[in-house]
């Protein structure tokens, strides 16, 4: 609100209520400016934070040099807040929160230069997704046969009840 648009008043209290008026209305659209940045920001470093799952992403900063560049190193350790319990929950890709540990390495910093180390990141990454994937199948699985053996109820019963009830 542009406070050079004050209405005038006939007393000081008009004129002090008014003035009082404006700042709240100003100090509350700074306030959303502040929430507005803040949400920004916060989904800005998120994205980023996930961009580190990514092994080719992480060769291309070695490739260019911000791996080797100290105010990068600097945020990068900055950005470990996300590892905490109340920020760890809007994180998709939970890989990127060991990668960004290990980029705090000298030494694995400079590998990723390199893109055959890229490469056999991603290999070992996909390797785990689908062992994760197949044992979380067996899992599931598994746990149905075992509520199905507890219940004692077999597949013609559980046919046979479930066209009762309908």
């Amino acid at each position: 609100m542009d406070n050079s648009q004050v209405i005038p008043s006939n007393g000081d209290s008009d004129a002090m209520e008014i003035e009082t008026a404006n700042q709240l209305a100003d100090d509350e659209a700074k306030d959303n400016n502040d929430d507005s940045i803040q949400r920004k920001r916060f989904l800005v470093e998120l994205e980023f934070v996930q961009a580190l799952a990514n092994p080719q992403y992480l060769n291309f900063l070695a490739q260019h040099g911000y791996l080797r560049d100290s105010a990068f190193i600097n945020y990068l350790d900055y950005l470990q807040y996300w590892k905490q319990q109340e920020y760890v929950k809007f994180v998709k890709y939970p890989q990127c929160l060991h990668f960004l540990d290990l980029l705090q390495s000298e030494h694995f910093r400079r590998e990723l230069i390199n893109n055959p180390c890229a490469k056999f990141i991603e290999e070992q990454q996909l390797l785990h997704w689908q062992y994760n994937t197949q044992s979380k199948i067996k899992a599931v699985v598994e746990a149905a046969r075992q509520i199905k053996q507890e219940s004692g109820i077999n597949r013609s019963q559980y046919n046979n009840e479930t066209v009762i009830k309908r």
